[in-house]
């Protein structure tokens, strides 16, 4: 051989080696979900806190909320509600979150064949409270998780958290084929409520209920036809396709917790106009996460919005050019438990599965809202 030769393989090249392999997706292999405390209807509310204030009642009376998950104070010698303190809210959110929680995943796992020991990578969302350690580290004690699980903890984002941290725990389970990576949803509302006789925390305390919600992620090719690696066949199971976001800065203080030192804990704000803003920016943010999907609004089968509250679920689905059918689960999980806040989504993807309605290849949009102010969203596909 001579200097300079360059030596090839004359063999014939194998066509399957020759093919380009795909990426993997995230795909959501189970749900599940998880109240606490008792179901109330807003009559009941108003009734326990002895608020007879008519323009109070008529925020609560006319909201499109029937009934609400809350764990009120205990009542006072007088029959009324005893005053919880900002420790004893905290103590709250961390009791409620816990229980709610491990329901949630436990739930999630069974609905996906799988067990606590397979999963390696836990996400817990939250808002209602603050922990540390944090909520994750917590559960995987108490619920006997592998140790060696990662973990992360997002808090604060409000009630758009639960599409950001899908957008994480997606890119994980991307990263990380084959492994099963649970992202869950927990808000203790009843953990951040004040009770006074202002319009201002009427329009939150006719809101929010307690609720938990859970999902179960986990990457294959897409070009497999029996989903997630180790899981039966279930055409049932979206993948994820595509994420997008976008940030409304002129309304960064639009909804927001403040301290209020006359009850020295924190209050919750949502400016009135909230609704309006948001179905003013929905359609640019869908149009973006279609249009780089090479999709269009009328190919879109299933919608997924977060139960905001009646102004927001009808702002944006006249914004959207959407049927009240469309947003039929939305508008359910509203009348059935208030706003769930970051969870509420998975809520309305939970009875959407129940249905039996989505096809293999059916495109979904799974959209989110909250403080910042925010709106995300998600494309899925059958």
């Amino acid at each position: 051989m001579t200097i300079g030769t360059v030596l090839t393989d004359s063999r014939p090249a194998d066509p399957a080696l020759a093919e380009t392999k795909q990426p993997p997706v995230a795909a959501i292999a189970g749900v599940g979900t998880a109240s606490a405390g008792r179901s109330y209807t807003q009559r009941e509310v108003l009734d326990a806190f002895a608020i007879t204030d008519p323009r109070v009642r008529s925020v609560f009376l006319n909201s499109a909320i029937e009934r609400r998950h809350l764990t009120l104070p205990p009542s006072d010698p007088d029959g009324g509600r005893l005053t919880e303190a900002q420790g004893e809210l905290l103590a709250k959110h961390k009791r409620l979150a816990l229980d709610m929680g491990a329901r949630a995943v436990r739930a999630c796992l069974d609905d996906a064949g799988l067990d606590l020991p397979d999963i390696g990578y836990l996400c817990c969302v939250t808002t209602t409270g603050y922990l540390t350690p944090g909520l994750s580290a917590l559960l995987i004690r108490e619920m006997g998780i592998l140790p060696t699980t990662s973990r992360v903890d997002v808090v604060g984002m409000g009630c758009n958290a639960g599409l950001n941290a899908l957008n994480a725990v997606a890119a994980w389970a991307v990263a990380n084929p084959g492994k099963v990576a649970v992202l869950l949803c927990v808000e203790a509302c009843s953990a951040a409520y004040v009770i006074d006789s202002t319009m201002r925390t009427a329009v939150v305390n006719s809101l929010f209920g307690d609720g938990a919600a859970a999902v179960a992620l986990v990457a294959d090719s897409p070009d497999s036809a029996y989903g997630p690696p180790g899981l039966p066949p279930a055409p049932g199971r979206p993948r994820i396709k595509a994420f997008a976001s976008h940030l409304i800065t002129d309304a960064v203080g639009a909804m927001r917790y403040d301290w209020d030192d006359s009850q020295g804990k924190f209050s919750f704000y949502l400016d009135p106009d909230i609704p309006y803003v948001v179905g003013a920016h929905a359609e640019q943010v869908v149009d973006r996460l279609l249009s780089g999907a090479g999709q269009r609004r009328s190919d879109i089968r299933h919608w997924l919005v977060h139960s905001g509250g009646k102004k927001v679920i009808d702002a944006v689905r006249v914004n959207l050019g959407l049927t009240r059918h469309d947003v039929r689960h939305t508008t359910g999980v509203l009348r059935d438990h208030g706003n769930l806040s970051s969870g509420s989504f998975l809520f309305s993807y939970q009875r959407l599965l129940r249905e039996r309605v989505a096809e293999a290849g059916d495109h979904g949009v799974l959209m989110t809202m909250g403080p910042g102010s925010t709106i995300e969203t998600a494309l899925v596909q059958w």
